[in-house]
């Protein structure tokens, strides 16, 4: 868990200051914060745009080629109900149950997949999860 305080700080404030009865979105968004944060050698970014989207994107410290193995994006397009996408570059993970949407060249120049979250879907939620774990792996080399 290689963050700063101020990164906690404002993502805290964040999900305190979430608008609306999306309140899943939220949950899920903290879930994956919590469980990106505590990956071993894995470094947080937050780029929230107002209006667009707030970005959570972790870059594990041993990668050398690109600057995030994942991206956990809040779509904030209408604020009232939020909803999430959580994108990963195509050949750090795999999807067995087809479940994501394949984004040929969308992801930094490179293929990959996304996968949207609006409700309360735990499955989908845990599905992420291992995800998030596979592309951290491929990100360390392991």
């Amino acid at each position: 868990m290689a963050e700063g305080i101020g990164i906690i700080e404002e993502i805290d404030t964040f999900l305190e200051n979430w608008p609306g009865p999306n309140q899943p979105a939220r949950d899920c968004f903290r879930l994956l914060y919590r469980e990106l944060s505590a990956m071993a050698g894995v470094t947080l970014s937050f780029s929230p745009r107002p209006g667009v989207s707030y970005s959570l994107r972790p870059q594990h410290n041993a990668a050398v080629d690109r600057g995030f193995f994942a991206i956990v994006d809040v779509i904030d397009d209408e604020p009232e109900n939020r909803w999430l996408s959580i994108c990963f570059y195509q050949d750090m993970i795999s999807d067995p149950q087809e479940r994501g949407e394949c984004i040929p060249g969308g992801l930094a120049g490179s293929d990959g997949y996304c996968f949207d979250v609006s409700g309360d879907d735990r499955e989908l939620i845990e599905y992420l999860v291992v995800r998030l774990h596979e592309a951290r792996n491929a990100a360390a080399g392991c």
